[in-house]
């Protein structure tokens, strides 16, 4: 069988823009063959909400909770205990992780890759996971890959797609290695065309989801996500409410009233067609409503008038942009 058409689901942001549950929405349609996830490990983390019952997951795709083959692609990065907790965890949760595949061509992230990550790298903000050791590696061909390490040999990917094929992204645009604000970013490329990895061209892409939030968080390190923004009492209640404490981590994020200008530049870069901005309750809440645009702070009234203002500017600056969909934390983005 030939490959049909591939979707893709990419952070617009910072990461932690509920990529994880737009996927699990997208794969429960039963529309697709595959779920890949095509870049970085598990210094990534999706928490997904199955029947009720929270799930969480750093390096598999979200396909594994419907039922639909799972694959970690060649440009992943893999830590052999790390996955292996993983599977441990979802086979306990009863799913089945037969299912689970990864690209003999991914990476493996050693010991030696995390004690130099906390030692060298943990200053810039990283997960301490040794994921910039490894990709580095990588690059230098002085890598590991996994079809050389025996463990794996049950899970490997015969490299094989068909079908329709849901793409999940980790972390998002403005982490990525190139486009984020360099040396505070990740170590893999976050834009939705790294799914090309996966082996096919980019004229079977069909949609871009962008996932956002309505306000920008940001996990580790950034000088443009200064320490005072910790301070301020109204974001304060937005970490609160929002429950803004990274997957993989635990750390307290920081929280900046969303950067117009920024999404708008992100959008255009990756081509999303459909984005989805999330959290929306959290501000409704709080009863604030701001973001920054132009560099500017705008205040709104309410919740409408805000929703109004985000969908000028996008539908008037985002070429490609073709739905905008708004949704809360409790009932999840029906309108995909």
């Amino acid at each position: 069988m030939d490959i049909n058409q591939v979707d893709i689901c990419c952070g617009l942001n910072w990461g932690d823009e509920a990529k994880g549950k737009v996927i699990a929405q997208l794969a429960k349609s039963n529309k697709y063959n595959f779920v890949c996830r095509w870049n970085g490990g598990d210094n990534a983390g999706h928490t997904v909400y199955v029947n009720g019952n929270k799930y969480k997951t750093h390096l598999i795709p979200c396909g594994i909770f419907y039922n639909i083959p799972s694959i970690i692609g060649p440009d992943c990065v893999v830590n052999i205990e790390s996955f292996k907790q993983e599977i441990n965890y979802l086979d306990n949760c009863g799913f089945n992780t037969k299912l689970i595949k990864i690209s003999p061509k991914a990476h493996l992230i050693t010991n030696e890759h995390v004690n130099e990550d906390i030692q060298k790298y943990k200053s810039q903000g990283t997960t301490s996971k040794g994921i910039a050791p490894c990709y580095r590696d990588k690059y230098a061909r002085n890598g590991i890959r996994v079809e050389n390490v025996d463990f794996f040999n049950e899970y490997l990917w015969d490299e094989k797609l068909f079908g329709n094929i849901l793409c999940e992204g980790a972390q998002g645009f403005w982490l990525d290695i190139t486009q984020g604000n360099y040396p505070f970013t990740t170590s893999s490329t976050t834009l939705p065309y790294g799914a090309c990895s996966l082996g096919f061209p980019t004229n079977l892409i069909n949609k871009i989801y962008g996932a956002t939030k309505i306000y920008d968080t940001r996990s580790g390190t950034d000088p443009d996500f200064p320490e005072e923004l910790l301070k301020d009492p109204e974001l304060l209640l937005i970490i609160n409410e929002g429950k803004e404490f990274g997957t993989t981590t635990g750390r307290m994020r920081k929280v900046n009233w969303l950067n117009l200008d920024k999404l708008i530049q992100a959008i255009n870069t990756t081509g999303t067609t459909d984005i989805i901005i999330s959290k929306v309750d959290v501000l409704e809440i709080v009863s604030i409503f701001k973001l920054i645009h132009y560099r500017k702070l705008q205040i709104f009234n309410s919740i409408d008038s805000m929703k109004e203002y985000i969908n000028i500017n996008l539908t008037n600056n985002c070429k490609y942009l073709k739905n905008i969909i708004y949704s809360d934390n409790v009932e999840f983005i029906k309108e995909l």
